[in-house]
């Protein structure tokens, strides 16, 4: 096996970097569904120019390289122990290189490994089978999409569907639900994989199995190829759209399978996959370990731009202009659908750092200035730091902490993916400050809009994702979804969904 561990490498690199033809096909009908000028639309502009972006540089597609998940299947007698062996040391190379973002963390100490290694990490899953070759897929899938999976123990009562029974209707209304509940929290566009029945644990597991199906492929199941096709036609009509700022395209794949199951339980559980669907896979030479073919995509055949030149996202010239530290009276003129253009100092904060800021001082100056929930990519070059990937973490996860921060350090600003809930939005009235969403997963096209690191605070304590990091941004543009004057784009389009949602539950 002595070319396995390149092998490895080569594919944990061209599965962050690179997004397999039949995502690229799905997004692009999703461009195609959608108004270009749009919140939409302008969103899925700036994820296509991200994906052409990421695969022309070889940059990580998101930011957020998730757990790599590892199913291998090896014919009899294959030295499975040096095969994890090599996997976790190509994992590590790829971490070095800047592929995959450092992300594993001890969940005793909090500390992070920095190498994307540790008891659990990576996921591994061996299988034996007959054919002569090994065959390893990949699948990284962000923390983010990774929160809104969802198991339902049917029957259940759901929120605007009401009962789900143990049938396929019911199972259907429970896969509608699991979409709506991920909203822009999941970087929708998204893809599911479902399944019906199995035990708690195997459930979920059989469910992140389907993402490893191509979008386009068609069930052997009859009942479950018309179930995915209703899925996806309902789902379409909710309303969700792009990052969850309403439109057509919600979902671009629904996979299901369904298991044996005790007669006591009937669970449905879905696994919430993100626009960024990152997985590929190869077959190898056995004794080697050399790559032989590659699965889903074909190397030969010339990768297209999503985003044909001259069509790439464009501004307006109505754009506002910030330029940090800002005033309250700045903030309070700031309406919701407001496009702004970020100038100047720029600082990340998550879940870490908002920790730290409840019960520290906070390491820089935080008054006027722009919070931006992020855990970049950096890499260290010559002395200088160099952003490597940079799009918006979802931000809810800071909902417990974001008021206080606000009331004790004087951000005008906060920035994320997603929104925030009423706690957020009363502290950004009272105080005068907004909420700015970026696009999720866009994390080569934001890089380029912050060209210079000011400084780094916390990253010993911290780690590079959840270290503050002092950017100096330019042209970085947002959409301000939540305003100090109770706006919130994000509950309109939840109550929108909603009706929508109540609707495909009595039909």
């Amino acid at each position: 096996m002595q070319f396995f561990k390149e092998s490895m490498l080569e594919l944990i690199i061209q599965t962050s970097t690179n997004l397999p033809p039949d995502v690229r096909a799905a997004m692009g009908t999703a461009l195609r569904s959608e108004n270009p000028g749009s919140q939409s639309g302008q969103a899925l502009a700036i994820i296509g120019e991200n994906i052409d972006m990421a695969y022309e540089n070889e940059g990580a597609i998101c930011q957020d390289t998730g757990m790599p998940t590892f199913e291998i299947k090896t014919p009899a007698g294959v030295d499975q122990i040096r095969m994890r062996k090599q996997i976790i040391e190509a994992i590590a190379e790829a971490t070095r290189r800047g592929k995959l973002r450092p992300n594993s963390v001890d969940s005793v100490t909090g500390k992070n490994s920095g190498n994307n290694l540790g008891p659990g990490t990576p996921v591994i899953h061996f299988e034996q089978w007959e054919p002569p070759e090994v065959e390893v897929r990949l699948l990284l899938k962000g923390g983010g999409c990774e929160n809104k999976n969802i198991q339902y123990s049917v029957p259940c009562e759901l929120e605007h569907l009401g009962r789900a029974d143990r049938d396929l209707a019911g199972v259907k209304k429970c896969i509608l639900h699991a979409v709506w509940q991920a909203q822009g929290q999941g970087c929708a566009p998204g893809a599911i994989g479902v399944c019906i029945g199995s035990d708690r644990a195997g459930g979920y597991h059989l469910a992140k199995q389907q993402l490893f199906r191509t979008l386009d492929d068609t069930n052997p199941d009859p009942a479950l190829a018309r179930l995915e096709q209703e899925v996806m036609e309902e789902a379409n009509r909710l309303g969700v759209g792009a990052m969850g700022f309403g439109g057509a395209a919600s979902l671009i794949g629904c996979k299901i399978t369904a298991a044996n199951r005790l007669p006591a339980s009937f669970f449905v559980s879905v696994a919430y996959d993100c626009w960024a669907f990152r997985r590929l896979g190869v077959l190898l030479e056995a004794e080697s370990g050399a790559i032989t073919r590659w699965l889903y995509r074909d190397p030969a055949r010339p990768v297209e731009k999503l985003i044909p030149p001259g069509t790439e996202f464009q501004l307006t010239g109505r754009e506002v202009r910030l330029e940090p530290p800002l005033g309250e009276a700045q903030a309070r003129a700031l309406k919701v659908g407001d496009v702004v253009l970020i100038n100047g100092p720029l600082i990340t904060g998550r879940d870490a750092a908002h920790h730290y800021l409840l019960h520290h001082e906070a390491p820089c100056d935080l008054d006027g200035a722009v919070l931006y929930h992020c855990g970049p990519v950096m890499l260290k070059e010559g002395g200088q730091w160099r952003t490597v990937a940079a799009g918006p973490t979802t931000s809810i996860r800071e909902e417990p902490y974001e008021a206080e921060i606000i009331r004790r350090f004087g951000l005008r600003a906060v920035m994320g993916k997603g929104g925030m809930g009423k706690k957020t939005l009363a502290a950004l009235k009272e105080f005068g400050a907004v909420y700015l969403h970026a696009i999720g997963g866009a994390a080569q096209f934001y890089a380029r809009c912050l060209p210079k690191v000011h400084g780094v605070y916390l990253l010993e304590e911290l780690g590079v994702p959840e270290a503050m990091w002092v950017y100096e941004a330019r042209d970085f543009p947002a959409i301000v979804t939540m305003d100090a004057h109770g706006g919130s784009l994000h509950a309109e389009v939840a109550a929108t969904t909603a009706a929508a949602l109540e609707k495909a539950g009595v039909t």
